[in-house]
């Protein structure tokens, strides 16, 4: 722990440096600091929603890969909900397919809010760094 403590603490060259540029944390700063770290957290959570997805996804096309070679005669079971019901193989395909087609429209929606949390958290990077400069600690 202390080893990881000591990569994040300013050297004492870099502390002597910024020691005598004291910069007063403003409420606006405060403000822009848990704004960052509201939007780090969701960075996070949003990361986590689009692996998922993408392994649904997966799994979906590798499902839909093994159907292709049964038999079109053959009735398998597709789970709805908590039961299975047996259904042709030729309806399994097409509610795979328009689940593939739903979990791809989530994918874009991830993509999109995980993309504009990123410009903002850049924006607010630069609006910090430009006035605490190496004082303040963004990086994730």
């Amino acid at each position: 722990m202390a080893a990881v403590m000591s990569h994040r603490m300013l050297s004492k060259e870099d502390e002597a440096a910024t020691g005598g540029d004291e910069v007063e944390v403003r409420r606006e700063d405060q403000d822009k600091i848990n704004k960052f770290s509201r939007l780090h957290r969701r960075e996070t959570v949003l990361e986590e929603d689009l692996k998922t997805k993408q392994k649904d996804k997966e799994d979906l096309e590798e499902v839909s890969n093994e159907l292709e070679l049964a038999d079109e005669e053959e009735k398998v079971p597709y789970k709805i909900g908590d039961a299975f019901v047996s259904l042709p193989v030729s309806e399994v395909q097409e509610l795979l397919s328009s689940s593939t087609e739903k979990i791809d429209e989530e994918v874009a929606k991830l993509e999109e809010s995980l993309s504009q949390v990123r410009e903002e958290m850049e924006q607010l990077k630069v609006a910090l760094y430009a006035r605490f400069g190496r004082s303040i600690n963004l990086e994730t």
